[in-house]
């Protein structure tokens, strides 16, 4: 009876040292959730109470919000992980269950922002085009492939996890949630290989296709201002690289280590590992201090609804569009004919002057519709 009540005391009492690897976890785990998780909060409410018509862009963004709000709510059961120094305390259903659904949202997120990458390219290099297929109902499919896709890609990740006990010296047993491969090499190797290309590769070469074609674009129409949207191109394509590299980065080096039988490689890459998962995970605290600094100009008058004002803007815009097509659509045929009639009466060069005047039109109607669309697709970001 005696030596139960000193091994409970005594277990009770026992907590791991916190290692300078999960040191640096805790603290960017802790910032990402105290920031991320009331900035997406801020972004659905503002969508759902402030926002009167949603936009396509506008439930891009609350997607976006959703699933990054979704992946901050596991940060506290991996801060008691790497702090509370008892281990892995919430069981073996949660453990794979808790890292499952963060590899789904991990990839809502990362093919969300394709999305958002692929409609700003549509509406700057094919506005019209953009108007025809930018539709809820398109955006609503779409959605729900990139879910579906997500759930899928993430299978194998409760494979890969699992809650294993150890005992130390004093016999206290205590469980890690931690990656497990039956001692195989193949599986890590395909864990982190599927991950790093389906996760980094895949959809970071189609950002960069999506923005290269908007900034070749850009160049090519004759605007003023096209420098402003290089520069948040540019900034979108770092911040994607730099909270997501890094964590694909380590999943080659561990590869590289495994396939080449070298234990300092699999070392530097096993200390790394925390860091970067949780450098990952600030990723979506990112969103909406950008959101803030795109609205920071409707602050001052709209308070609270800052966030409303750049959806409806979104919207206006696309109004405005629409309504130059339509009325140029619906334009009178007999300004056509009496033009056609003057210009027999006047010959050749009338014609000619007729065409450079509706050839320099055209080319600035096109030049101004692309860039109110950029304008529409600079704001939401």
């Amino acid at each position: 009876m005696a030596s139960n009540i000193t091994t409970a005391i005594s277990s009770t009492a026992f907590s791991l040292p916190i290692s300078a690897s999960a040191l640096g976890g805790i603290v960017i785990l802790t910032l990402a959730f105290v920031l991320g998780f009331p900035g997406n909060l801020f972004v659905v409410w503002s969508v759902f109470c402030r926002v009167r018509k949603r936009s396509v862009t506008c439930l891009l963004v609350l997607n976006l919000s959703l699933a990054d709000a979704f992946v901050l709510l596991s940060a506290p059961l991996f801060l008691r992980y790497l702090a509370g120094g008892k281990g892995w305390e919430f069981g073996s259903a949660a453990c794979k269950l808790v890292h499952y659904l963060s590899s789904v949202n991990m990839y809502v997120s990362i093919y969300l922002i394709c999305l958002m990458s692929l409609d700003r390219c549509m509406a700057v290099t094919k506005p019209f085009l953009s108007q025809r297929m930018r539709t809820k109902r398109s955006l609503l499919v779409l959605l729900l492939v990139v879910w579906v896709m997500a759930f899928i890609l993430s299978l194998p990740m409760p494979f890969y996890r699992s809650n294993l006990k150890k005992t130390f010296h004093n016999n206290i047993t205590l469980s890690f949630c931690i990656p497990y491969h039956w001692r195989s090499v193949n599986h890590k190797v395909f864990q982190y290989v599927f991950e790093t290309i389906m996760g980094c590769l895949v959809p970071f070469t189609l950002i960069n296709v999506c923005y290269i074609s908007v900034i070749c674009r850009l160049k090519s129409a004759k605007f003023q201002r096209k420098n402003k949207g290089s520069r948040l191109i540019l900034l979108i394509i770092c911040a994607f690289a730099v909270f997501w590299l890094p964590y694909h980065i380590v999943n080659i080096i561990e590869v590289v280590g495994l396939l080449t039988g070298s234990v300092s490689v699999l070392n530097a890459a096993r200390t790394a590992r925390p860091n970067v998962t949780a450098f990952a995970y600030f990723s979506s605290a990112v969103n909406p201090i950008l959101y803030v600094f795109a609205g920071s100009s409707h602050i001052r008058q709209a308070g609270l609804s800052f966030m409303a004002k750049l959806f409806e803007a979104t919207n206006s815009e696309s109004r405005s569009t629409s309504f130059t097509r339509s009325s140029r659509a619906n334009s009178s045929p007999d300004e056509t004919s009496v033009l056609h009639t003057m210009s027999v009466k006047l010959g050749k060069a009338f014609k000619g002057k007729d065409k450079e005047r509706s050839s320099s039109t055209a080319e600035k109607y096109q030049g101004e519709s692309v860039f109110k669309t950029l304008e529409s697709a600079e704001q939401i970001e």
